[in-house]
């Protein structure tokens, strides 16, 4: 997918937004101004009334004493996350995390002993279940990685929350290049010291090669349909030089999900983050100002590093043009 197309398809995507607001009435009566004195006077005993005294006749807000439509964010604060859930979807908006050199070094969390499991914390009809991914055909692909939280078993435990998965392609994606993107997150942290990455699905359209007609289309699995496949992904990328006020490097990236060879550079699915905030309807950097931003491929390079488990342990660093990112170190 071009970044040509990937502009194209945010544009298309933007976001609808809803606002609420609520009925009040004003008892306050502003005396009429003057008249131009070329103009006549009303006649003393009428009444000049403006829309601001007219009391509406109905009260839509009236609906509130029966409780608020929505919709509902369910934000979740837990240790190694913070997420906001699509209830409609049946997926995360987005989940936030933190890593920093010092978490990424700490072993105190072991996959092993962590379990998938349903979010109760959300209204039961409204949650993904265990069920709906059984002989789906799809991965429960992790949003926050789990490898990001060795440093604490709960920590590690709360990246199983299905409202931290979504539905991914395993053989080609889940399990391959989306896994060596987030190994390339947790290598950016030989570079920063602090590093905070927001990862999300996106459902883009697609141009209608019949009719040239743009729609949107994704499956939904479960017994009843109740998770929706996104068509994509994103990562939002914060890379902090760790100084009070200092310079944040900003990447952004988008893979559609399906199987994508590890020869494609990852540059190829990098984009304006504002492309993200169209597509998703969300805002990631409001209050960082431009002067604080640094394109994140243009501070260091962008490729993801695929190698055979002995070798990754190995260290990589070169002299490129720009600086290269360490071999990783990774465990799934």
């Amino acid at each position: 997918m071009s970044k040509a197309t990937l502009a194209i398809i945010a544009a298309a995507s933007a976001a609808a937004g809803a606002a609420v607001t609520a009925a009040f009435y004003s008892t306050r009566l502003d005396p009429p101004s003057p008249a131009p004195s070329t103009l006549p006077y009303p006649a003393a005993n009428s009444t000049i009334r403006t829309a601001r005294e007219t009391l509406a006749p109905v009260d839509p807000a009236g609906l509130f004493q029966y409780g608020f439509p929505g919709p509902i964010n369910d934000l979740a604060t837990r240790k190694s996350t913070v997420s906001s859930f699509d209830r409609r979807q049946r997926n995360p908006s987005w989940v936030a995390e933190h890593i920093t050199p010092e978490s990424l070094l700490m072993k105190n969390g072991d996959r092993k002993h962590s379990y998938f499991v349903e979010d109760a914390s959300l209204p039961e009809r409204f949650r993904a279940k265990l069920k709906d991914y059984h002989l789906s055909g799809y991965d429960r692909g992790h949003q926050v990685p789990a490898a990001d939280a060795k440093w604490d078993q709960e920590a590690m435990d709360d990246t199983f929350y299905l409202t931290n998965m979504c539905p991914q392609v395993g053989d080609g994606f889940n399990r391959d290049y989306w896994a060596h993107l987030e190994d390339f997150c947790r290598r950016l942290t030989n570079t920063y010291p602090s590093v905070r990455i927001v990862t999300g699905p996106l459902y883009l359209p697609r141009r209608d090669p019949v009719d040239g007609k743009w729609r949107v289309s994704y499956e939904v699995i479960g017994s009843p349909p109740n998770v929706a496949v996104p068509t994509h992904f994103y990562k939002v990328v914060f890379a902090e030089d760790g100084k009070v006020g200092g310079d944040v490097a900003l990447g952004a990236f988008v893979l559609p999900n399906t199987p994508i060879p590890n020869e494609k550079p990852l540059a190829a699915f990098e984009v304006p983050i504002e492309a993200v905030e169209r597509a998703s309807g969300l805002e990631f950097a409001s209050k960082l100002p431009a002067l604080r931003r640094k394109r994140l491929c243009g501070e260091i390079e962008c490729s993801i590093t695929v190698r055979q488990w002995a070798e990754r342990q190995k260290n990589l660093l070169g002299a490129p043009v720009r600086p290269a990112l360490p071999g990783p170190s990774r465990e799934e």
